[in-house]
């Protein structure tokens, strides 16, 4: 039986480089409510910029979404075991090989200025990262993170 989180949000915002800070905002606004350390704090805002910033140079990168709705699905839910359960969803393009593009320093555009380490630092930060995609359907990111209050 799945638990019932004691507290979630959910938000919906256009996938604009703008927005990234945004999400950080929404995040850290919510998670206070944990009364977390400073450098939790940081994790998971840094976590979240990495899935939204993702979403926003890659989700809807091919040109058959140049004129569709560009939006980045944001939704948090705590429960009462401490964990964080944050989830970022997109409906864009999606990603043909998942295991390849968790692979640090794997970047689709080696030409521009990316490191290709955005699934590396979100693993990094969070207790599990679990990525769900489907190519011309989108991709969805769930951080995990157990908090210690």
């Amino acid at each position: 039986m799945r638990k019932k989180a004691i507290n979630s949000f959910k938000c919906i915002f256009p996938a604009k480089s703008v927005n990234e800070s945004f999400s950080r905002y929404i995040i850290a606004a919510f998670v206070t409510q944990l009364e977390l350390k400073v450098n939790d704090l940081a994790d998971i805002k840094t976590a979240v910029s990495e899935a939204v910033t993702n979403v926003i140079v890659h989700g809807y990168n091919k040109p058959e979404y140049a004129k569709s709705q560009k939006l980045v699905f944001l939704s948090c839910d705590y429960y009462s075991d401490g964990k964080v359960v944050i989830t970022v969803r997109d409906k864009g393009c999606g990603i043909e090989n998942v295991a390849k593009a968790m692979e640090p320093l794997y970047t689709t555009a080696p030409e521009e200025e990316r490191s290709g380490m955005g699934f590396t630092i979100m693993q990094a930060l969070t207790d599990d990262v679990r990525v769900i995609s489907k190519p011309g359907k989108g991709t969805t990111v769930r951080l995990i993170r157990k908090m210690i209050i």
